[in-house]
């Protein structure tokens, strides 16, 4: 019985040695603590910090320029782009009367990655694609031909290889409908294979240079911005 009175004095005597020595090493909790540091959490608050820090973007939608109202710079972006005096600058500056929003430059831009996404729909039978890029006419046009592709169980391999060149000839409004002319020349891995995936048109190791007129309209009237594909031709 002493033995073990001696025993239980002695280990609650080391446990409040121990419990001040602790308590000396890492201190008292004052509730001023900093929480555990969490990178992920300090990313994200760094993150918000910045943006809240940020002014917010604010973006200024040009307005149609009234009749009489001095142009100022307005064509400056179209005078580099197309010859002042010119058929080509003068439907340009027509356009940008209608659609303040316009930029040659721009719209080619737009022109060129459109053209890609058709010439890959086309070739991958994508029509859900394609009803987005092209006006109605040409719609079923191309979809005709790809329904008749299908009832031979032929199939298009394509591969878009790019641009090279890709220029405005011609653009007018029509009523209120814009209309902007491109000669496009890009370059394209295309073979047509039949049922067994025989080759009956095009070479699935060349790279051939392919030429088009392709015309795009929009409507000016329209809040849609996006332009549609109207005409095509195919240049020898």
């Amino acid at each position: 019985m002493g033995f073990f009175d001696f025993g239980t004095i002695f280990f609650l005597i080391a446990a409040v040695v121990i419990f001040f020595q602790l308590r000396n090493v890492l201190g008292r909790r004052t509730g001023n603590e900093r929480p555990p540091f969490d990178p992920y959490t300090a990313a994200r608050n760094a993150a918000d910090k910045d943006a809240a820090q940020k002014p917010e973007n604010v973006v200024s939608l040009p307005r149609k320029r009234l009749p009489g109202e001095p142009a100022g710079d307005t064509y400056a972006a179209i005078d580099a782009f197309a010859k002042p005096d010119t058929d080509l600058n003068k439907g340009l500056r027509a356009i940008k009367d209608n659609d303040p929003t316009f930029e040659p430059k721009t719209f080619v831009d737009g022109a060129k990655m459109a053209y890609e996404m058709i010439v890959m729909a086309y070739a991958d039978g994508d029509r859900k694609t394609l009803k987005n890029l092209l006006s109605r006419e040409v719609y079923d046009g191309f979809v005709a031909a790809i329904g008749e592709r299908e009832a031979k169980s032929e199939k298009i391999q394509s591969s878009f290889v790019g641009i090279d060149k890709a220029d405005i000839v011609s653009a007018e409004m029509k009523g209120g409908e814009a209309h902007v002319t491109l000669r496009i020349i890009s370059e394209l891995i295309s073979a047509t294979r039949d049922k067994a995936g025989a080759v009956i048109d095009g070479d699935p190791e060349t790279v051939a240079e392919v030429k088009d007129v392709w015309t795009f309209a929009r409507d000016t009237r329209s809040r849609d911005p996006n332009w549609k594909l109207v005409a095509t031709e195919e240049e020898d």
